[in-house]
């Protein structure tokens, strides 16, 4: 049932699809993640790196490619750029002396330190005044969205 506007009869609109609140979520943060973090000399993607890296040390950078969302070529360039800005090493292997495995510095834990407040801060504001169940809620819904597309 619709509603009525200067005598007119309006349809009622249908819901906006999930997927696109989620994407124009996505499209907002990431602006707002970019924004904040540039003043720092690194860029979201950099950070995201660095945050798989902390979660998962010593990956080779293939792998961090398939983890951080690029492409083999720019995952060589950012583990590069990151090197440069003395954020990561990359060690030998202690499993394969042949294969390069890519970690944080002490620097890198620093940035990702200061880039985490920037993202605590992000993550309040999106939230906007959710008590903090209604928050674990919507962290659960999301993660068991994630999963379900991932099991596909």
């Amino acid at each position: 049932m619709g509603s009525r506007r200067y005598g007119v009869d309006v349809p009622e609109r249908p819901p906006v699809p999930l997927t696109y609140l989620v994407k124009q979520l996505e499209q907002a943060v990431r602006k707002e993640l970019d924004r904040r973090i540039r003043p720092l000399g690194i860029t979201t993607l950099q950070y995201t790196a660095l945050s798989v890296l902390e979660r998962q040390p010593g990956m080779t950078a293939a792998q961090l490619a398939r983890r951080s969302f690029v492409s083999p070529q720019a995952a060589g360039e950012m583990v590069a750029a990151l090197e440069r800005k003395e954020l990561i090493e990359r060690v030998p292997d202690p499993r394969n002396p042949h294969i390069l495995a890519v970690r944080l510095t002490r620097q890198g834990r620093a940035m990702l330190k200061r880039c985490g407040a920037i993202v605590a801060d992000i993550d309040d504001r999106m939230a906007g005044g959710m008590k903090a169940a209604d928050r674990r809620q919507l962290r659960a819904l999301l993660t068991t969205s994630l999963d379900h597309l991932r099991d596909a």
